[in-house]
């Protein structure tokens, strides 16, 4: 079953007079369940395709389906709660909040009332604990390591136990310890039927995938790449 479909989708900008085609006609499927890695050079349009699929970049033209719902047919605010509940997000940069803590930074996607409840602490309890964080707890990100942050950033974009995880170079600001641990986190987080792409410029990923594609000037290079 494909948990995201998408076909002949495009993403064309006018600068300084010149049409810049960050995706040119893509057509991609992804299997409920995969780790699909999309590798390639800076400018290649890697982001412009995550945040594309994560519902958040409007494409110029083509469709583009998750679960058979056409996903920019969707008003705004209804496409808003679908991301919110099926698609959790994980940054190069983290994006924590500086004055929250650990604990709090992670119940962000259930903030106000639902945050208070129990079932979303138990499940901060048990990220904090799946991801090594629990020291951490009531730190502020000032006083944790960038791997400490990117463990917050995943556990925040768990929260919610979203079907598709989408990290953008999660571990471009990690040095290769830290960096096998992210990798290693977002395998494990596979493996519990979790769709995982991961964009990234390296080969960090491989032994992980199950499938890489290459993109390159906003075009998937034809051969692609199985893994066992």
């Amino acid at each position: 079953m494909n948990m995201i479909s998408l076909e002949n989708v495009s993403k064309h900008y006018l600068k300084r007079n010149r049409i810049v085609r960050a995706l040119d006609e893509i057509d991609l499927r992804v299997g409920k369940g995969e780790f699909l890695v999309v590798r390639g050079p800076s400018g290649s349009g890697k982001t412009t395709l995550l945040l594309t699929i994560g519902g958040m970049l409007c494409p110029t033209s083509g469709r583009l389906e998750m679960e058979g719902r056409d996903l920019y047919g969707m008003k705004a605010k209804e496409r808003a709660e679908f991301r919110a509940e099926k698609i959790g997000f994980v940054f190069q940069l983290f994006h924590l909040i500086p004055y929250l803590n650990v604990t709090e930074n992670i119940l962000i996607p259930v903030e106000g009332r639902s945050a208070q409840e129990p079932g979303f602490k138990k499940k901060a309890g048990a990220l904090l604990d799946r991801l090594n964080l629990v020291d951490r707890a009531a730190h502020y990100p000032a006083e944790l390591s960038a791997g400490e942050k990117q463990r917050t950033a995943m556990a925040r974009a768990l929260i919610r136990k979203p079907d598709i995880i989408l990290a953008d170079e999660p571990t471009g600001n990690l040095d290769p310890e830290n960096a096998a641990e992210i990798a290693r986190c977002l395998r494990e987080i596979q493996t519990d039927t979790c769709t995982v792409i991961v964009v990234t410029h390296g080969q960090e990923y491989d032994s992980c995938a199950d499938r890489v594609i290459q993109l390159d000037q906003g075009r998937i290079v034809p051969r692609q790449r199985h893994l066992s």
